[in-house]
């Protein structure tokens, strides 16, 4: 048994890539628990294995006092210093009591303990390679598809894409490649779970790195994405560097660089926009086709404010169902109400009629009232009148 384990030993290191020594400590653990539960002992025990001849021995642990209490935890101070002159209180002793029959039960264990840790040495090979990928772009081959994930194979492990990941303008067939994004890594008791996704708003960065030299050393940064997959996203980008036209370089010659990515999605639409450090130019610019006539921020919340577009521009900054301003909304972090220069001149009208009735009526209240003036006159003279006749 003793050359066969450490056979079986040396192929695993070669095969699976599981060192010796994991395999062994298990090992060792294993057995200490085998003897306990095999040969009725409650003493401390320790089972060492010999890597270069594969022998085993078993040891019973007993530490040095003054006095002992349970002789099969304990020894006693007297007792050690006849084994061994230099002991002292404290010390752990080892007293080998390997029985004859244990080779049959280290077998067994053997045989338990590798099949154990073959298992979870793999896990921990392919989460440790896949936490690495986590939110990065890899590509994998569509396996299967049921109610709830399209299963995603990415070599030597099966990604999951949940119905939330899955684009919306998109089938999935077996046998597919398709570049997916690792969203999650995690290590659960089944083994390792690879969460990938391909409308999370991290793939298109990650594509725009593939796709722009320029963004993926930086001389390009994508400040922000917002996105309805499928349908159309938002890329807010600036530039390092003053002679380098953010846009122009993302966009490409002829659009060749955007349109690459536009294609990989499917056919969603890219509006590439610059970030400004000014937020009515950054606004202005995210609502992107339409024009911005005005920007007023709100005194109160100053994440929101009211855009003012042209009348004939209205129904394109707002978008169809309202999603040019949702992106935008989402890509500047400002809540923003869009109206139409009528609309807004009217509000203005409003609010100036308001400012002057308000006017009016406090004039009114706190003013001089003639009347009651002249009839408090009135009952005055009467009184005094009504003095000298008596």
């Amino acid at each position: 048994m003793s050359k066969e384990l450490l056979g079986a030993l040396s192929s695993l290191e070669e095969e699976k890539g599981i060192k010796k020594e994991i395999i062994i400590e298990a090992l060792e653990a294993a057995l200490v628990s085998a003897y306990k539960r095999n040969y009725g002992q409650a003493q401390n025990v320790d089972v060492t294995f010999d890597e270069k001849n594969g022998d085993l021995h078993v040891y019973a642990v007993k530490k040095v006092v003054e006095e002992v209490l349970d002789p099969q935890l304990e020894i006693s101070l007297s007792d050690a210093l006849q084994i061994n002159r230099g002991y002292e209180l404290g010390d752990d002793i080892k007293f080998e009591v390997t029985p004859k029959n244990f080779g049959r039960i280290a077998a067994q264990t053997a045989k338990q303990v590798i099949m154990q840790r073959v298992r979870e040495a793999e896990r921990e090979i392919v989460f440790d390679q896949y936490s690495k990928y986590q939110d990065e772009l890899v590509t994998g081959e569509v396996e299967r598809q049921d109610t709830r994930f399209v299963y995603v194979d990415l070599g030597n492990v099966e990604a999951v894409m949940g119905a939330k990941d899955q684009m919306p303008n998109e089938t999935y067939r077996a046998q597919d490649k398709i570049k997916v994004y690792v969203t999650k890594v995690e290590n659960a008791s089944k083994g390792p779970q690879v969460f990938v996704s391909r409308t999370a708003p991290g793939m298109l960065k990650r594509l725009f790195e593939q796709e722009v030299p320029e963004v993926y050393d930086g001389t390009v940064e994508i400040v922000s994405i917002a996105r309805e997959a499928g349908d159309r996203a938002k890329v807010a980008v600036r530039s390092n560097n003053s002679d380098i036209d953010p846009v122009g370089t993302t966009v490409g010659p002829r659009g060749q660089r955007v349109q690459t990515i536009v294609n990989e999605l499917h056919g969603e639409n890219m509006d590439i926009v610059e970030w400004n450090d000014d937020d009515a130019k950054y606004i202005a610019n995210a609502l992107n086709p339409a024009e911005v006539v005005d920007v007023i921020f709100d005194k109160e919340n100053d994440r929101a404010c009211t855009v003012i577009v042209p009348d004939y521009q209205l129904s394109l900054a707002i978008g169809k169902r309202g999603q040019n301003a949702r992106l935008a909304a989402r890509l500047t972090g400002f809540k923003i109400d869009i109206k139409s220069e009528s609309e807004a001149q009217e509000l203005f009208n409003d609010a100036d009629d308001q400012q002057v009735d308000n006017s009016v009526d406090v004039e009114a209240d706190d003013g001089f009232d003639e009347a009651h003036y002249v009839e408090e006159l009135d009952n005055d003279q009467q009184a005094a009148n009504f003095e000298q006749d008596n």
